[in-house]
């Protein structure tokens, strides 16, 4: 009887968080306002002063990609893939970037970053460059955050003649080095797969005079920084470097303490939340049962993202979903990149309702309109 008790006492402790939320419109309406260039800097224009910054919080001016200094080619590119008016980032940080400053920009993930750094990044990035010497460097996290980077910046910087490249590991080295052989513009890297292809030879970090660190907190949080440290050193010809972070202290600080120079730090914060309904719901559940329990949570929703600790974890639940007839796939960094990216594909178009994801692989997802998040067990990182 004590051995039963001490397993339900254990089983107690494994409580499950279910976040539920939905999406209406990841751009909110803005009011018109005549398009003019303004003559002061709008509100949530942050400066620096001496390194001292000073915040405004919350508040979106209404401004055009055309008013922040744009060239009309990406302006014209952005209306062709449907974007017209610039996120409260895009518009603090953007006219800044344009003049060469250092930039550090806090936001939350998914407020806009990428093309807060990637347009003033392509509008400087020249169109002659060497095979295997880009101009610009991302660094980012995971693989899947390179993949949704390029994806977004290509379409933009193929209206500039310019070529884009996504380089991290899981996917076949030889065919990468043989791609770095033509002249590419742009490089999106993970820390790992950059610095074996710099050990190679096979990519020059000579060309490189802007860097943007993307995703810094993750990044820390990861332990990719000594790598991260390794690259920048490497920047022998940088002269701007842009760092995007949901946080700007402890080691992302002392990242830009050592590599950014008298940077303007603009901080945005949503006046609004994100959703427009959150429910938290803690669950103590029996470990035999947390299976089905979590295959009836996810029968009533379109999309559902399971959280796991482990490889093995994430694999096991989509076996036992998969016993309860529940579609499910898994994303971890032990599969191949294909698999991943086909799990993340078929979970954004809906062909799979559930994807169970690692701790760290689900750093990198951004899919819109999931109704439930369940942390299948309490994440060993309180910011997971």
């Amino acid at each position: 009887m004590a051995m039963v008790a001490a397993c339900q006492k254990s089983a107690m402790l494994c409580q499950e968080q279910i976040l539920r939320y939905r999406r209406s419109n990841t751009r909110r309406a803005e009011p018109e306002c005549p398009a003019r260039r303004p003559t002061s800097p709008p509100p949530g224009f942050v400066e620096s002063c001496r390194g001292r910054p000073l915040t405004t919080r919350g508040v979106h001016a209404v401004t055009s990609f055309a008013d922040l200094g744009l060239r009309a080619e990406l302006v014209a590119a952005l209306a062709a893939e449907g974007i017209s008016d610039p996120f409260p980032i895009q518009e603090a940080t953007i006219r800044d970037s344009l003049a060469g400053r250092d930039v550090c920009g806090k936001a939350k993930t998914g407020s806009g970053k990428t093309l807060a750094f990637g347009l003033p990044m392509l509008e400087r990035t020249p169109v002659d460059v060497g095979p295997g010497r880009p101009a610009c460097l991302v660094l980012v996290p995971t693989r899947e955050l390179a993949r949704q980077v390029v994806d977004v910046l290509s379409p933009l910087a193929r209206a500039l003649g310019l070529r884009t490249m996504a380089l991290y590991g899981g996917t076949q080295l030889d065919r990468q080095i043989k791609s770095l052989r033509r002249p590419v513009h742009v490089v999106v890297a993970t820390p790992g797969r950059l610095i074996d292809l710099i050990d190679r030879d096979a990519i020059s970090m000579a060309g490189v005079e802007t860097v943007t660190v993307d995703e810094a907190d993750r990044m820390a949080d990861m332990g990719f920084f000594p790598q991260v440290e390794w690259i920048l050193r490497r920047l022998e010809n940088r002269s701007q470097t842009l760092l995007f972070s949901a946080t700007l202290d402890g080691d992302v600080g002392g990242l830009v303490r050592h590599y950014l120079k008298d940077p303007v730090r603009h901080e945005v914060a949503s006046a609004t939340e994100t959703v427009d309904e959150m429910h938290h719901r803690f669950l103590a559940v029996h470990e035999m049962d947390r299976v089905k329990v979590a295959a009836a949570i996810t029968g009533g929703v379109a999309r559902t993202l399971i959280f796991t600790r482990t490889k093995r974890q994430a694999d096991r639940v989509v076996t036992q979903l998969r016993g309860e007839e529940v579609r499910a796939a898994a994303i971890h960094g032990d599969l191949r990149q294909s698999a991943r990216e086909k799990a993340l594909s078929d979970f954004a178009a809906g062909r799979v309702p559930v994807l169970v994801a690692t701790d760290v692989a689900g750093r990198g997802i951004h899919v819109e309109d999931v109704d439930i998040v369940i942390h299948y067990e309490p994440p060993q990182d309180q910011k997971a």
